[in-house]
């Protein structure tokens, strides 16, 4: 094609499994994905496409099983993504299974100092190319494709392995190779870890004020909407908006008439037999023990420590930039107020704790500063105990 990315398009289940056949034993595929998800629960995935040393090939989803791509997955073929988390959970979806081994770009950019950058922005950076512009209104279901979208659906694995060979070089000459790795393993299971239902009022940012039973009916209807999401496979605004899910709780309306004068709730929300469902869960949270409540854990800072958390996230943000990371792969705000708290995070283990815990613990414990170094860089330093 034109100005694009020569590829294969693969449309039947004979050419999927010579494609597997073709990629069996390779040491790398890129993958990504081509999706939509405005009317469905899960991503509805249209497009899959694969690279590998020798060519491209797109994969209509729509008219294939991408069930045996599983075996690919699993394999010891290292899967090269970009941006991977969403094309994840596609993968669930369709295939069950994540990959084995999986080296995402975006991720390990981070390694070398760059701050979650597009495709398209690592493209530019590290080889001086431009992707072909995609119009993130392209309908992935349409049949057939434009031109424009396979091409610009083929160059989003285009360029995986010079990007890949690239930041590995970068990597190992920071000795941080290890680091990415195993941030793109958390990465991957992370995604992929499920809350449980109880969890899901904890989402609606209205619901997290409410106290007492009405917490309690929060949860169980919170809970009822995700589950009822999957079974008709429609996004949850569609089943019930988060304004209704409140008023629910805070009204417990026991019949029909009254649910039916809930705000934010009409009578699409209430059809197939979701009204007399609500009433049920709304029945399930009127009867809960409010010791069975699940609330998100609360970190508590110390008192005192609280102004430490501000400094700290500047000095984290200096200490990132003089060391080549993206600041919020080395600690979120998040993660230094869990610190703080003694509560389990990303900065007790690891490459983290390896960089900078000790550094936090005598920061706080007063055996260490911070001092601006001019140009508006703020170093910890070994503290004097001089006052000025």
């Amino acid at each position: 094609m034109s100005g694009g990315p020569e590829f294969t398009w693969i449309d039947d289940e004979a050419g999927f499994a010579s494609l597997l056949e073709t990629l069996h034993g390779a040491p790398r595929v890129g993958l990504d994905t081509e999706f939509h998800r405005e009317r469905t629960f899960m991503p509805d995935v249209a497009v899959i496409q694969l690279g590998w040393d020798d060519g491209i090939a797109l994969v209509d989803a729509l008219a294939v099983d991408l069930r045996p791509l599983a075996g690919l997955l699993q394999s010891d073929t290292r899967i090269v993504m970009h941006a991977c988390t969403q094309d994840l959970e596609v993968l669930d979806t369709v295939c069950g299974v994540e990959p084995a081994h999986l080296f995402d770009t975006q991720i390990a950019a981070g390694f070398v100092g760059m701050s979650t950058p597009s495709l398209a922005a690592l493209c530019r950076h590290h080889l001086g190319v431009d992707l072909a512009k995609g119009d993130r209104l392209t309908d992935w279901k349409r049949r057939p494709l434009p031109d424009s979208a396979l091409s610009y659906a083929a160059s989003d694995v285009e360029h995986l392995f010079e990007l890949e060979d690239l930041l590995v070089a970068e990597l190992r000459e920071l000795d941080r190779v290890g680091w990415a790795e195993a941030e793109c393993r958390v990465v991957a299971r992370k995604t992929l870890d499920r809350p449980p239902p109880e969890q899901a009022w904890w989402r609606i940012k209205e619901a997290k004020r409410l106290k007492g039973r009405a917490a309690a009916i929060a949860q169980a209807v919170a809970a009822w909407r995700e589950d009822r999401a999957r079974r008709v496979d429609r996004p949850l605004r569609f089943v019930l908006p988060d304004l209704a899910v409140v008023g629910i709780a805070q009204k417990a309306p026991q019949d029909r008439g009254t649910l039916a004068k809930i705000r934010g709730l009409d009578q699409r929300h209430l059809r197939g037999g979701a009204d007399d469902e609500i009433l049920e869960a709304v029945a399930r949270g009127c009867d809960l023990d409010l010791d069975a409540v699940v609330r998100p854990a609360e970190v508590k800072v110390d008192r005192d420590l609280r102004p430490a958390v501000s400094l700290l996230s500047a000095w984290i943000s200096q200490f990132a930039h003089d060391h080549r990371l993206d600041p919020a792969l080395l600690a979120t705000r998040g993660d230094l107020e869990a610190f703080l708290g003694g509560h389990p995070g990303r900065l007790d283990e690891g490459w983290r704790a390896d960089l900078v815990a000790d550094r936090i613990r005598r920061l706080v414990n007063g055996e260490a500063a911070l001092a601006f170094a001019g140009e508006g860089r703020l170093v910890a330093e070994v503290r004097s105990n001089v006052p000025i």
